[in-house]
């Protein structure tokens, strides 16, 4: 895969700005970042499940929750508004 440049990121940036509109782009970031923060602890803790390590030798409720998620109602998250 070839080195993106200053140009290719800018273009690809417009188009996202684009396609989601400016008031999307921080729920749609929000959502990676959640999406690979869980797609990181599962792979730790596929991991750690491989290598031996059970649950009575490691705390799993010592992770903290999300801070920046905020307490929900029950209802669904709406995304258009």
């Amino acid at each position: 895969m070839a080195n993106l440049g200053f140009t290719e990121i800018m273009l690809i940036m417009v188009v996202v700005l684009l396609l989601f509109g400016a008031k999307r782009l921080p729920e749609v970031g929000a959502s990676i970042g959640k999406g690979i923060r869980e797609f990181k602890r599962s792979l730790s803790d596929t991991q750690d499940a491989i290598m031996g390590q059970d649950d009575t030798q490691r705390n799993v409720s010592s992770r903290p929750a999300d801070p920046a998620a905020p307490p929900t109602s029950g209802e669904p998250k709406r995304l258009s508004q």
